[in-house]
Parts: C-alpha cells; structure tokens; sequence
C-alpha cells in the first residue's frame, strides 16, 4: 500500500544522531515527535522510503534498533520500516502512568509525524501488546497485524515460568528495585561479548549459532533500552501483567487480520498462551515454526511478515 500524506498533528523535531556504546554500525539516527505539547518520542526509518508503510514495535525491553534486524528484508520488499522508541525507552521520554491502552495514541503520533495515513504493524515479544492495543483502538489507521513470538494477555495464560510473574510482581511492588536491576543488567551486558545478550532471547534446545551481526545488534538494541531511563520497561513489566481493557472485538469488526508467528521452542513466552489467545480472536492465525525460539522467531518470521506486509491489499 503507498505511502498516504497526512496533515502534521504532532511536531517534529530533529534529533542528534548517536552511535551505539557497542562501537556497531547499527542505525541509530532519529528523529522525535512532540506529544501533549512536551514528551518527546523517538523514531527511526529503514528499508526503502517509498515503500509499503509498516510500523514496527520493539519488545520489552527494546529500542527502536531491533528494527536493524529487518532492514535487509525491508529493503528487498520495499518495505518503508518505521520504529520508534515507547515512552520511557532509548531516547522517548518517560510516561510512567501510561497503560497498555495508551499505546495506540502513541504509536498514532508517530504515523502522524511521518505523514503516513495507514500502516500495517509488526510486533515483537512484549511489543505485541501495543500493536494489538494500536489496532483496537485505532482501526481505521491499521491494515493487518504481524505479532512475532508475541505475549498474552493474563485472562489467557496458563504459563508456569517464574521469571514474567516475578518482574511483574517487582514493577508494581518495588519498581525501584527492578530498575535497579535492569541498569545492573545493562552494567553487565556492555562489558561481556554479544552473546551475554542474545542469551536472554535464546534457548538450549536450538543447536544454531547466533551470527555475531544479530548478536551485535540485540546488544545494542538492550543498552539503548536502558540508557537514559528504566521506566518503560518497569511500567510494561507491570501492565501487560494486568488486563489489557483493549476493544479487541473490533479488529473482527474492521476485518484487520492477525497473524501470530511463534516458535515452539520459546522459553520467553509461552506458545500455549498465545494459541488460546489467537483462538479467542475471529480474524487470527497462529504459524507455528519449527525449532525456533524467541530470538529466532524473530529473524526467521520478521522477513516472511514483510514480505506478506509487501503483498497485502
């Protein structure tokens, strides 16, 4: 679908161009939309610039730079790849009461600065909540939805891992204390190899080596997370763990279809959650791809995902 100009509803501002702590070629420029007269949001573009718009959520946490990953695929489907840094990652700025709901009014901003009408969107990990709460809550400016090794709202979870239930349990009970972690984390992550980053999305039970261009730019893509401030991720750690009040039925309603692509060797998010979930919506289907785990869910759907993006009507 080609780009749509619209009128501006957000300023736009230029941003100082940065280069990742990592020392990487990872793209870093930006540029940063003015919300409710005073947050900034921070966005970057790959692919081809006159391409099929699509808007591109990190996972959580995460910076606009995971988008890396996909430039080469976007640029071989003519895919225009926007990312943008959510509020309280990278270079946005903090907005700490937001809920899962909000996301739409933000992601909607973005598409606004960079004059495009409609886009389809891809969401990653944690990212698809905000790219199922976009489409919901703004149909009329989303043609289909790709969630890539995407999470579950709570209502449809039967997961046993400790890990999402204890970071949730810190975010609303002592949400200095997991952000302290997270800079710790991050402290750890910049002195190790690559590999002490990847680990976090990687599983065992896949005998693949992670080249080191993927494992340069999650690197890079965690440390920006964090940079500057630890509130996104404590507040998405915090409220995609409570019920999303998303008007899901509405993307049955506006005919937007959902496509879940998830590995069935992902530890980070559970393959048993999201397929109840898709279950539960009308214009959803769940692929399902064989020895890939969180990471590689990513790298090997990402492309696939932008080439249908290319593709659809």
């Amino acid at each position: 679908m080609p780009t749509q100009p619209s009128p501006p509803r957000s300023a736009t501002v230029p941003a100082a161009s940065s280069t990742p702590s990592t020392g990487t070629a990872t793209k870093a420029d930006a540029g940063t939309v003015l919300v409710d007269g005073n947050r900034r949001i921070a966005h970057a573009e790959y692919g081809d610039p006159g391409g099929t718009p699509v808007l591109f959520f990190h996972g959580t946490p995460g910076s606009r730079l995971l988008a890396t990953l996909l430039e080469p695929a976007a640029t071989e489907h003519g895919i225009r790849l926007i990312a943008f840094d959510r509020p309280g990652y990278g270079r946005s700025d903090p907005q700490p009461d937001r809920t899962v709901r909000d996301a739409g009014a933000n992601a909607i901003a973005v598409l606004d600065a960079v004059g495009i009408e409609t886009a389809g969107l891809v969401g990653f990990s944690g990212g698809s909540a905000h790219a199922l709460a976009t489409a919901a809550t703004h149909p009329d400016r989303v043609d289909r939805v790709d969630v890539i090794a995407g999470i579950a709202p709570p209502r449809f979870s039967d997961s046993r891992s400790r890990a999402p239930r204890l970071l949730a349990g810190l975010a609303r009970r002592a949400s200095s204390v997991l952000g302290s972690v997270l800079q710790a984390d991050a402290w750890v992550v910049e002195r190790r190899s690559p590999a002490a980053a990847t680990s976090r999305y990687t599983s065992d039970a896949v005998d693949e080596p992670v080249p080191d261009d993927v494992a340069t730019i999650v690197k890079a893509d965690l440390l920006e997370a964090v940079d500057r401030s630890r509130s996104g991720a404590v507040t998405e750690f915090r409220t995609t763990a409570a019920e999303w009040d998303l008007p899901l039925e509405r993307l049955a309603e506006e005919g937007i279809d959902v496509w879940f692509r998830h590995g069935d060797t992902d530890t980070n998010a559970s393959i048993a959650d999201v397929r109840r979930f898709s279950q539960a919506l009308a214009t959803a289907e769940i692929r399902v791809l064989e020895g890939a785990d969180h990471l590689r869910t990513l790298t090997r759907a990402g492309p696939t995902a932008l080439c249908e993006q290319a593709a659809s009507p």
